[in-house]
C-alpha cells in the first residue's frame, strides 16, 4: 500500500485539468484508478453502450469484503464550459485565486469524487485490516442522459451478487455555505414531448386548413397556470415548465402543420408517473375535443420522487456534519435530480457534498477550506460508520 496518501485538494486540481465534457470520462477515471489500485481497492471498468447515446465508461472500485457495505457514488463528467472567454480563469486549469479553486466540475461534482476518494484511502491506510466493505461507483454519464452510467453499474452490481447497505453522492448539497443541508430525497422528473398537428394552409382562407395555434393556447395555458399541488410536509410544490415551442415556420401567410412543445414536471411524492400521465392525457383529450385535431406525446421518466428515512446513515452524515462545521444540517429534498434516484432502488442514500451556488455557471468554483472540511467529513463518516455497524453487530451477538 502507498505511502504517499492524496490530498483533497490536489486530487481535485488534478480531475479538474481533465477535459471531461459529458459523456467524456476516460482520463479522470484513470487517476482514479490509479490512486486507488495502488491503496489497495479492486478496480473494474465498466464500460456500456445502448443504440442511440454515446458510449460511456465507468468505474468501480472496492474494497473488503462482507457486511457492512458503504458505498460512495459520484460523476466525473461535466457540462460544457460555454464561452471560455467569459471565465475568469481558463475552465480546466484549476488555478487557485484568492483561496477559491476555479474550474469546470470544481463543485458538481470533481470536488465531492476527489474528497471521498482521498477520505477512503486515507481510511483504509489507518485501518487495513477493517470489516466490511468500502466501494466507489464512479460514472462519466450523470450530466447526460443516465443511460449509460450509474443504472447499468448498478444492475452490474446485482448480476455479481454485491449489496449496496448504505450510499452517500458526493453532490454539492449545499446551496450556499458548508453544513447547510444533506439531501435526502429528490422530487420525481419527468420529461415530454408533445406534437400538435393541423393542416397547412393560407391565412386568408382558414376554413381549408386546420390551424393548431388555438389548441397550443389553451395547452400552455394550462401547463404554466394550473398548479399540482401545494406541496407537502417534506417536499415543495410539483410545477411544470415549458421549455420550447417550435413551430418552425417562417412565413406570415401561411398556417402551421405541426407544433412542437417541450416541457418538463418536477413533482413530489403526492404523484407518479402514471398518475401525471393519466392528468395530462385527461387535459389534452378535453382541449382537442373542444377544439378539433390530434396530438401526440412521448414521455421520458427520469425518476420517480423519494424520501430516505434510514436513521443510522442520516445521523452519522448529520453528526459528522455538525462536528466539523458547527451546523446543524437541515434534511432537504429540494433541488433537481442526481444518481441517487436510481440508488435508492437498492439501498438507502442521502448526498452530501460542496458548495453548489456556483455549479454550471461561468467561474465555477469552490473554496479550497471547504474542500479539506468535506474530506475530513467524509473521513469521519467512514470511521463512524464501520465503528457504528460493528459494534451493533457485537452488541447483538
Amino acid at each position: 500500500m502507498t505511502n504517499n496518501l492524496p490530498d483533497a485538494l490536489s486530487l481535485t486540481q488534478a480531475l479538474v485539468r481533465e477535459n471531461t465534457v459529458t459523456p467524456i470520462s476516460t482520463p479522470a477515471l484513470d487517476i482514479l484508478e490509479q490512486h486507488l489500485s495502488q491503496a489497495g481497492f479492486t478496480i473494474t471498468k465498466l464500460p456500456f453502450s445502448e443504440p442511440g447515446y454515446a458510449d460511456t465508461d465507468n468505474l468501480y472500485a472496492q474494497i473488503g469484503s462482507g457486511e457492512p457495505h458503504l458505498c460512495f457514488a459520484g460523476h466525473v463528467d461535466v457540462v460544457p464550459t460555454g464561452d471560455v472567454a467569459d471565465w475568469s480563469h481558463a475552465p480546466f486549469a484549476a488555478i487557485i485565486d484568492d483561496g477559491k479553486l476555479y474550474g469546470r466540475g470544481t463543485a458538481d461534482m470533481k470536488g465531492g469524487v476527489a474528497c471521498f476518494t482521498a477520505a477512503g484511502i486515507k481510511y483504509i491506510s489507518q485501518n487495513p485490516d477493517f470489516k466490511g466493505t468500502l466501494s466507489f461507483l464512479i460514472t462519466g454519464d450523470e450530466e447526460a442522459v443516465a443511460i449509460n452510467g450509474t443504472p447499468k453499474m448498478l444492475n452490474w452490481l446485482k448480476q455479481q451478487d454485491i449489496k449496496l447497505d448504505h450510499c452517500i453522492v458526493g453532490e454539492p448539497s449545499n446551496p450556499s455555505f458548508m453544513g447547510e443541508e444533506i439531501k435526502v430525497g429528490r422530487r420525481g422528473s419527468m420529461l415530454a414531448n408533445l406534437t400538435l398537428f393541423g393542416t397547412q394552409g393560407h391565412i386568408a382562407y382558414p376554413e381549408r386548413a386546420d390551424n393548431p395555434m388555438p389548441r397550443l393556447a389553451a395547452i400552455l395555458d394550462g401547463l404554466c397556470n394550473d398548479a399540482l399541488d401545494q406541496g407537502t410536509n417534506l417536499f415543495q410544490p410539483s410545477n411544470i415548465e415549458v421549455t420550447s415551442v417550435d413551430v418552425g415556420n417562417d412565413a406570415h401567410n401561411m398556417l402551421p402543420q405541426k407544433i412542437d412543445v417541450k416541457f418538463g414536471i418536477r413533482y413530489n411524492s403526492l404523484h407518479d408517473f402514471d398518475s401525471l400521465e393519466a392528468l395530462l392525457k385527461q387535459k389534452f383529450d378535453a382541449i382537442h375535443e373542444r377544439l378539433g385535431g390530434r396530438y401526440e406525446v412521448d414521455y421520458f421518466r427520469s425518476g420517480e420522487a423519494f424520501y430516505t428515512e434510514d436513521k443510522l446513515l442520516i445521523e452519522l452524515v448529520q453528526n459528522a456534519v455538525k462536528k466539523h462545521t458547527d451546523h446543524v444540517p437541515k434534511l432537504s429534498t429540494a433541488g433537481g435530480t442526481s444518481d441517487a434516484r436510481f440508488i435508492k432502488n437498492h439501498c438507502p442514500v442521502v448526498e452530501f457534498g460542496l458548495v453548489g451556488n456556483s455549479m454550471h455557471k461561468v467561474d465555477e468554483h469552490v473554496d479550497i477550506a471547504d474542500i479539506k472540511t468535506l474530506a475530513d467529513i467524509y473521513l469521519d463518516i467512514v470511521e463512524n460508520y464501520f465503528g457504528a455497524k460493528l459494534n451493533m453487530s457485537e452488541g447483538d451477538e
